[in-house]
């Protein structure tokens, strides 16, 4: 089974750009969306030529901004939206996604934004987002995926010096957030790549994915107890379209 994760940065203009070809070559199981930018109607709309899956999206009360989907071969046995609490969920953040074996949680983690406006909201999500994830697990294992919007360490930024405590997605109470969701749950890509240089997301400026200058911001989470099914994890750095790139594992 394959489990991806896409930032599409717009549904509708990278279906312009060929997701659906994308789509077809990855060949994934279940793939996470966020930032569809677009209502539930217009990600149905957008996707509608895709064709052997079941579609599930989540939009922002703001039109044109975040949003979240999820396309699965497999019917989940339940879905259900957002964390429960009305100041997280205006936004269309987060899809929790049922299976037999496992939860998936598809979720677009809020940026701390321009001169770090947001951070005490990001920290407040974070606690939440912890809370909910430790209570499905009580009830199986959890696969938790999307754009985190931090960089947890040196090795997953180009440039870590001049952007510590600067930037938003590497200050240290957003690394210390990460630190504690990887406290619970394993960060597949590294717990397989340990010191590997993959990134996930580039600046539109200064032709930053030409030259690799990017950020990996982009994760799969699992439970630890899900570690024996897992056979991979990877960053697809060839899959275009937007900013980001498509992450995933491979799970037996």
């Amino acid at each position: 089974m394959r489990i991806l994760s896409f930032n599409v940065n717009g549904i509708r203009a990278i279906m312009k750009k060929g997701l659906a070809a994308s789509i077809s070559q990855m060949n994934p199981d279940i793939i996470g969306f966020q930032e569809t930018k677009a209502n539930d109607a217009q990600v149905a709309e957008a996707l509608q030529s895709i064709e052997g899956y079941h579609l599930y999206s989540s939009s922002a009360v703001r039109p044109g901004y975040s949003g979240t989907a999820i396309l699965t071969k497999q019917k989940p046995l339940a879905v259900t939206y957002g964390l429960g609490k009305e100041i997280h969920d205006q936004e269309g953040r987060t899809i929790t996604a049922e299976y037999p074996d496992f939860y998936v949680i598809n979720s677009y983690i809020p940026n701390s934004g321009s001169e770090l406006a947001r951070l005490g909201y990001r920290k407040e999500w974070d606690a939440d987002m912890l809370t909910h994830l430790q209570n499905l697990e009580k009830i199986k294992p959890v696969i938790f995926i999307g754009d985190m919007n931090v960089a947890h360490q040196p090795i997953d930024l180009a440039n870590p010096k001049s952007n510590y405590n600067k930037s938003a997605g590497y200050t240290q109470d957003e690394i210390d957030g990460m630190t504690t969701y990887k406290e619970h749950f394993v960060d597949t890509f590294r717990h397989f790549y340990p010191d590997t240089v993959k990134y996930s997301w580039w600046s539109a400026r200064f032709n930053s994915r030409a030259k690799n200058v990017g950020w990996r911001i982009d994760y799969v989470l699992t439970s630890k107890s899900l570690l024996p099914r897992i056979q991979d994890a990877f960053i697809l750095n060839e899959i275009e379209g937007s900013d980001h790139c498509p992450v995933g594992i491979e799970l037996k």
